[in-house]
């Protein structure tokens, strides 16, 4: 196979500052070798001391590793515990007046709960849900505004050993009711509607709509949260308020202890098909995962106060806000609305306002806040914050420099985390008081991680070529299975095409530079075979968005009977939507940019201008939609989650 070319050079660096590095958790490069040293000599006493260490259980393993049914791997798998314990439980003797969760609600109102109070209500929704027979191993949906009640629906569900499937709030009625089937759910909670940017979603009418099919007919209970009062179809049949169904529960709850491997939750995630991915994550690996990898990357302090802008919806807020920093019995901000209501200064307020100390939030969430005022952070007293990271897709360069200079004023590391649905917590990130930061590189692997880059038999490649990115040794917080569908596991992450089906397949292409720095470089069905170079979409990416006028772009290919691929660009500039006479001169000086910046072999054939990209309300870029539209196909997919549907209108063609 011809390795995938790297186009983007970046030479600037950032060490460590002495005082991060003298009270980090992992306080130098030695100490990051040391540990990375620990697990390559005995990977199996590595993780065990750490589970050992970090997870209160019920019943202590005796056996860490199960790798007979590779790879369907276990992990402590006769062990016994419960998450919710090890999140809520084990904090009330020693901090049961800390705040939990700080909540701000689109609104502006503000809500603290405490590890008691979050205890006490996690309680109570366990026992309403077991006094209507949900039990260990069925079925929840979550379907809720981002609140603390989405918390403790999870955390509930935890409690009693049931398996909760949480479906982000702009999620439409088919993708509910595809989710609520394969899942065989016996209940939903929701809430009557949700408020985001001053508009409301109708949660419950969605859910109507999901469940009026025949094939959700085991769905015998629907819990509504009233988040607005608005008027909603109730069937007293099935559906109760939940502050009727909690009201006379009891407010202690047994943990339901349950095995190492008995399922926390399933999350659906996109398949290529277009079909849903129902993610099967186990409960102690899991969980030791998000515990490990607070403390590493994020660098965990008591005194913190951890804000993930993520939705519950995502992995990133199952990791990193509903287990993670409540399993470390940290202090959170939950935040309801968006980064740009009223006023596009809401998240640096919110940081001014509860004095984060930690802020972890998405590539595509800085860009946008660049577009809408690059210098606005410098209006606000910023001066808690101590650490910065960025999740969700690489950050290219650009928009680091300006995330560490204007938000974390040039003393915040920044880290950069790779990791995925199916890994469960970060696999490759910097420990901030130990390695050096280069813009755009998630730089090293976290002990215990195997990550390398290969090429299809499963070589390694030279440092400074590109391949696909793998994980070659079993970890504890690792994706188990897909639900239902064993196969399309197996295809889908151990594929025979690369490594002999040896290996956990990403789907990712990297590279590592000449010091063994990992680069991501987007998908490998986002790699572009331009006249025999096979180039990642996201180095091309990063060239446009360095340019000064340009806010954001995304990059895909189409066929092109000559090159094989043509590279098309659709672009958000920093300033007003161009003018028809003004594009032609525009996307000259963009073609020639790239061809300055990284070669001409990468200078876009076609570059289409639009007020924005289309995106889910989560922030991510629709990649499928854009290459539909690059090749001028119809657009036949559901589209109702997207923030602005409209927007694929205006990037049809490059004259509009």
């Amino acid at each position: 196979m011809p390795t995938i070319e790297s186009i983007l050079k970046e030479t600037r660096i950032f060490s460590p500052a002495k005082e991060f590095s003298s009270k980090a958790n992992i306080p130098s490069f030695e100490a990051y070798q040391a540990l990375c040293a620990e697990a390559e000599d005995d990977n199996l006493s590595f993780w065990a001391k750490r589970a050992q260490e970090q997870i209160a259980w019920h019943k202590p393993f005796t056996q860490v590793l199960n790798d007979r049914m590779a790879p369907f791997f276990q992990w402590f798998s006769d062990g016994e515990l419960n998450v919710s314990y090890n999140c809520l439980d084990r904090h009330l003797e020693t901090q049961a007046d800390k705040v939990a969760i700080i909540f701000e609600s689109d609104d502006g109102e503000i809500i603290r709960s405490t590890y008691h109070d979050l205890h006490q209500r996690v309680c109570k929704l366990a026992n309403a849900l077991k006094s209507q027979n949900i039990n260990k191993g069925d079925r929840v949906v979550i379907y809720m505004p981002m609140r603390i009640e989405a918390v403790v629906a999870m955390q509930a569900c935890a409690r009693i050993g049931a398996i909760h499937s949480v479906v982000f709030g702009g999620f439409s009625a088919k993708s509910l009711h595809e989710r609520i089937q394969d899942a065989g759910a016996v209940a939903v909670i929701t809430a009557d509607e949700q408020v985001r940017g001053g508009k409301r979603n109708p949660l419950k009418l969605i859910v109507d709509e999901a469940l009026s099919k025949a094939d959700t007919a085991f769905v015998r209970l629907v819990v509504v949260y009233q988040r607005t009062g608005a008027d909603i179809r109730f069937d007293p049949a099935r559906d109760v308020w939940w502050h009727e169904f909690t009201e006379n529960a009891g407010l202690q709850c047994e943990p339901e202890w349950v095995g190492a491997e008995h399922p926390l939750f399933t999350l659906y995630t996109s398949g290529s098909t277009g079909k849903p991915k129902g993610v099967q994550h186990s409960s102690a690996g899991y969980l030791l995962g998000t515990k490990e990898s607070m403390q590493w990357i994020f660098d965990y302090k008591p005194a913190d106060v951890f804000w993930c802008t993520a939705d519950v919806g995502w992995i990133t807020g199952h990791s990193y806000v509903a287990y993670g920093p409540l399993a470390m019995g940290a202090t959170q901000v939950i935040f309801e609305g968006i980064p740009t209501y009223p006023n596009a200064g809401r998240f640096w307020e919110i940081i001014q306002k509860h004095k984060v100390t930690t802020f972890y939030t998405a590539p595509t969430a800085i860009r946008s806040l660049i577009k809408l005022g690059a210098d606005l952070p410098e209006q606000y007293e910023l001066s808690s914050l101590r650490l910065l990271g960025s999740v969700g897709e690489p950050i290219n360069p650009e928009a680091w420099m300006w995330f560490y200079e204007k938000v974390g004023r040039s003393r915040c590391p920044i880290v950069d985390t790779w990791w995925q649905t199916e890994t469960g917590s970060h696999m490759i990130a910097p420990a901030p008081g130990a390695i050096a930061l280069k813009p755009g590189s998630c730089t090293f692997p976290l002990p215990g991680i195997s990550a390398a880059i290969v090429d299809e038999a499963g070589h390694d490649v030279e440092n400074g070529k590109g391949g696909f990115l793998v994980i070659k040794k079993p970890f504890p917080s690792q994706i188990r299975t897909l639900w239902g569908d064993s196969e399309r596991f197996k295809e889908a992450y151990f594929s025979k095409d690369i490594g002999c089906g040896k290996y956990y397949v990403s789907g990712d292409s990297a590279y590592r530079d000449i010091e063994g720095y990992f680069w991501i470089m987007g998908r490998t069905d986002d790699v572009l075979n331009v006249s025999g170079h096979r180039l990642g979409t996201m180095e091309i990416e990063s060239a446009l968005v360095a340019h000064p006028s340009v806010a954001e772009a995304a990059v895909v290919g189409k066929p092109h009977e000559i090159k094989g691929e043509a590279v098309i660009a659709f672009v958000v500039l920093k300033g007003q939507y161009p003018h028809a006479e003004e594009i032609t001169q525009i996307t000259h000086t963009l073609r020639e940019w790239v061809a300055k910046e990284i070669g001409p072999i990468a200078k876009p054939d076609e570059i289409r201008f639009g007020e924005n990209l289309p995106k889910t309300r989560s922030g991510k870029i629709m990649r499928r939609l854009l290459r539909s539209l690059a090749k001028g196909e119809e657009i036949t997919q559901d589209v109702s989650t997207l923030e602005n549907p409209a927007i694929l209108e205006q990037l049809k063609y490059p004259e509009k």
